[in-house]
């Protein structure tokens, strides 16, 4: 058996956790390896982790983005690379499901760059490719023989279909170019410096909190799990002795239940499992079992050699010596996470006061030496850093100004916009000036004082609420930039399909029907469009109300001044507790369109009840018509039920229309003694 020696190996996304481990032992075990590290310092990247390398004189930390073709090009040429192990990459499946076209990019376009230069560069020796066991798609439950490296790839999800595609990329360069591919497939890895989005490390930090562990479904899906120093070791295995073409599985004959690994953990914390786990609902599709064979690595000479009792205990040991270790984790440790996938210019320093020098950001033509600094002092009362920084549209509008008070209050840098919507050119300047992961819209025309304005000024309503907000799209997309859209359920009205009183809303793949407002057409118009942009995410508003009963562009304020009222039972969103949800939405960098209102209807008159029930028994209404309303406006009321199913789906806390008018309106501003 040949024997393969490196001497520049470049390994991508060596910050996050299985390839900081094989970085960290290449270095410390090979000082006549230079090793150069590429990572983008994504939201699941962290520079600590590799700090047992950073004074070493063989290791070198380049930021950037394999999806950059002139970095990458770059970097092969001025360090002499003749050795690619690449494990860049998004991993996490719940965020597949919620946000596949970023794992499109990094998992297929990122390595169809790195192969290109590779081919154009002509100097690799190796290309090791890290794929997953979740592209053989699921294993039967009777199979006694696990998948070899000849089998069927059935992926299931989108991140195992990205890594499937990425595969075929790299065996078609191999046989197209000889480039010498090698390709791995593992099972599950943990131990130390794991994202806790993660299963164990999350069960190890719930617990950790006094929190439940949630399982999804029931808790019987079955995995195999290896220790991250044993993972290490097999990719020192393959890099030396692995054969050119061959494709070699990671794995283990050892399976485990999630739910015995999450009573594994509650032992270990003697902890009773009964009272903490928890069920909760699936993802949209759960493979039962990854089952592997992994002979074929054995007969390298490799074999696994931590047990899992061995394994869980140090990790845990780390995590209880490291709780801070990734800042605030707390949107990963949700049953359901869909976390912010972070631009690569974003710094994630987010333990205080250790920072690192990691260079210029920028591709420069000069050798760019990058090398960890020193960490400085930490003390526990230096406020953590926040990933996330806003730049919000709409300064003087009621949403947009709560949103920058919620800003506040969490302790989210954000700025407001100054350019108008319509002025590409101050947007870009804004952009480029604040330096935003996110950005609100909540500009836009309603109408002064109400729609009805908007009759009388259609060029004025079409610049801002139309061109305006395409504008700003088109913008956040060239800067892969995430926009989060105020938008309009008054899109819709009660038909034969969705009649009144029915309980059936209308969902967010319907088409609009309602056109009896100018307002109402661009607001539907720019949400057609708005389609076409995979950076957007559409809130359906209708009908806003607050805890704010002074502020005359709330509902209740503006009907409980009115003369007379339709009593139409209708949708409506409670600000108070879902501008808090669009913050959490942009965290989770969910995109597509939401209707943004509390499930259920609530009709004028119930509202007025409310009214005098907890504000002022003495007050009196009278209704009319909707012919009789007719008489007194110049433009046509949306009156519909919207189906908000999808975001009580993402937010099962969510609570009805009546409940959160209860809770976060009239008992905050409660007057009587009812």
């Amino acid at each position: 058996m040949s024997t393969y020696t490196p001497k520049n190996i470049l390994i991508t996304g060596a910050a996050g956790f299985i390839a900081c481990h094989v970085a960290n032992r290449l270095v410390r075990s090979y000082p006549d390896y230079k090793i150069v590290v590429l990572d983008k310092l994504d939201y699941c990247s962290n520079l600590k982790n590799l700090i047992p390398s950073r004074s070493s004189p063989n290791f070198k930390f380049v930021k950037g983005d394999i999806a950059s073709a002139d970095l990458v090009n770059y970097l092969l040429i001025t360090e002499s690379i003749d050795t690619i192990m690449h494990f860049a990459a998004q991993t996490h499946v719940d965020n597949s499901f919620g946000n596949s076209f970023e794992f499109t990019k990094n998992n297929i376009y990122g390595t169809h760059v790195l192969l290109e230069a590779c081919k154009v560069t002509g100097q690799i020796r190796r290309f090791i490719h890290v794929s997953t066991d979740e592209v053989y798609g699921e294993t039967d439950e009777d199979a006694v023989v696990g998948n070899h490296e000849a089998s069927q790839l059935l992926p299931t999800n989108p991140y195992s279909a990205t890594k499937a595609g990425a595969e075929m990329l790299v065996m078609a360069y191999g046989r197209s170019y000889g480039l010498p591919v090698i390709t791995t497939r593992g099972n599950n890895v943990y131990g130390p410096n794991q994202f806790p989005e993660k299963l164990i490390p999350k069960f190890i930090l719930l617990a950790m909190r006094g929190k439940p562990l949630p399982i999804h479904g029931d808790g019987c899906n079955v995995r195999s799990y290896l220790y991250c120093e044993d993972v290490a070791e097999a990719f020192e295995v393959v890099l030396h002795k692995g054969e050119v073409g061959h494709v070699y599985n990671i794995g283990t004959t050892k399976e485990r239940r999630v739910i015995d690994v999450a009573q594994d953990i509650c032992k270990l914390f003697n902890i009773d499992s009964e009272k903490v786990i928890q069920f909760v609902e699936n993802r949209p599709f759960n493979d039962q079992r990854y089952f592997l064979d992994d002979q074929k690595l054995k007969n390298l000479g490799w074999s696994e050699t931590t047990m899992w009792e061995e394994g869980l205990k140090k990790t845990i040991e780390w995590y209880k010596n490291n709780p801070d270790w990734w800042g605030d984790v707390s949107g990963a440790l949700l049953p359901h996470p869909r976390m912010l996938m972070m631009p690569g210019d974003i710094e994630r320093n987010l333990d205080g006061g250790e920072k690192y020098d990691s260079g210029s950001t920028e591709f420069s033509g000069k050798s760019n030496e990058t090398k960890t600094a020193a960490p400085a002092s930490k003390t526990s009362n230096v406020p953590q850093k926040s990933p996330f920084k806003f730049l919000i549209y709409g300064r003087t509008g009621w949403i947009g100004g709560v949103l920058g008070k919620l800003c506040e209050k969490q302790g989210i840098p954000y700025e407001y916009g100054r350019g108008r919507l319509e002025d590409r050119s101050k947007l870009l300047a804004d952009i480029n000036s604040v330096k935003p992961t996110h950005v609100f819209n909540a500009a836009g025309v309603p109408g002064r004082p109400n729609v009805d304005w908007c009759e009388s000024h259609k060029p004025e309503t079409i610049r801002t609420n139309v061109a305006g907000t395409l504008n700003l799209a088109d913008v956040c997309r060239e800067n892969g930039l995430l926009m989060v859209n105020f938008a309009t359920g008054c899109i819709f009205e009660y038909d034969a399909a969705h009649p009144e009183g029915s309980g059936i809303g209308f969902k967010e793949e319907d088409t609009p029907n309602f056109a009896g407002s100018f307002y109402s057409k661009t607001k539907a118009m720019v949400e057609d469009l708005l389609k076409n942009y995979d950076n957007v995410c559409t809130l359906r508003v209708r009908m806003p109300i607050s805890s704010d009963l002074s502020n005359p562009r709330n509902f209740i304020t503006k009907i409980s001044r009115y003369n007379k009222v339709v009593n139409i039972p209708n949708s409506m969103t409670i600000l108070d507790e879902l501008l808090p949800i669009s913050i959490e939405m942009a965290k989770r960098n969910l995109r597509g369109i939401w209707n943004f209102t509390n499930p259920g209807v609530v009709s004028h008159n119930e509202i007025l009840e409310m009214y005098k029930k907890y504000i002022d028994p003495a007050f009196t209404y009278a209704n009319f018509t909707v012919e009789e309303q007719a008489k007194v406006i110049v433009a046509a009321r949306s009156n519909n039920e919207m189906d908000a199913s999808k975001l009580k789906k993402e937010f099962p806390e969510l609570l009805s229309i009546k409940e959160s008018l209860i809770k976060n309106v009239f008992e905050p501003n409660k007057k009587t003694s009812a």
